[in-house]
């Protein structure tokens, strides 16, 4: 039996990843849920927590005014929660030293792309108006250069002749929600680890 992996998500928006991995840990996913954090105070994300049960801290953009002190009150809920890893889920801010230093390399995020391609906050327009025939999903570890920590885990999408825009960003969706549970299952199983070379190394089974 692997021992369930405490975490803490971070979220600003709908919480649709937050859905996939509660659902996962409902079928099996050895991962708790100790403490949800929106930037927000209307994400819907919020919602999705307490409908199961798991608490939620509610910030808003004036807490941010400071960026290390509201992530200093972010590091505090979480170790108070028993966090073990930092799952980013749509968290629309910058994660500071502040959080970095509290959980090194155990800041995970998701990128609608295929890093190092199209960092940034509109990376699905960004390669779809580029005219890629393949973008996808990264996770990675965040660190102090935006989008271009340690990659974990990348699936390709492919863009399709007739894809709108919409339909390319349903289909990137639903990949995430397959793969974000993938990778904390290796990370609970412990078979992730950052080598002196700052790549990921995934263990065998």
């Amino acid at each position: 039996m692997v021992e369930p992996l405490k975490i803490g998500v971070l979220l600003s928006g709908s919480g649709t990843n937050l859905q996939a991995i509660i659902d996962a840990a409902g079928e099996g996913l050895p991962v708790d849920i100790v403490r949800v954090v929106s930037s927000r105070p209307d994400a819907y994300g919020i919602e999705r927590a307490r409908a199961a049960g798991i608490p939620a801290t509610v910030l808003n953009r004036g807490v941010y005014a400071d960026p290390e002190a509201a992530d200093a009150r972010i590091v505090a809920e979480l170790r108070e929660a028993g966090a073990e890893y930092v799952v980013m889920a749509g968290y629309m801010r910058k994660v500071t030293p502040v959080m970095l230093e509290a959980f090194p390399d155990r800041v995970l995020n998701l990128h609608p792309a295929l890093l190092p391609s199209f960092k940034g906050a509109h990376a699905i327009a960004d390669a779809y108006d580029a005219g890629v025939k393949v973008t996808g999903i990264t996770v990675h570890f965040a660190n102090e250069d935006y989008d271009k920590g340690p990659i974990v885990a990348q699936r390709a999408v492919e863009v399709r002749e007739d894809d709108t825009l919409e339909a390319l960003e349903a289909r990137i969706h639903e990949v995430e929600h397959v793969l974000y549970p993938e990778v904390l299952r290796l990370v609970a199983e412990g078979r992730v680890s950052v080598g002196e070379d700052r790549k990921v190394h995934i263990a065998p089974a």
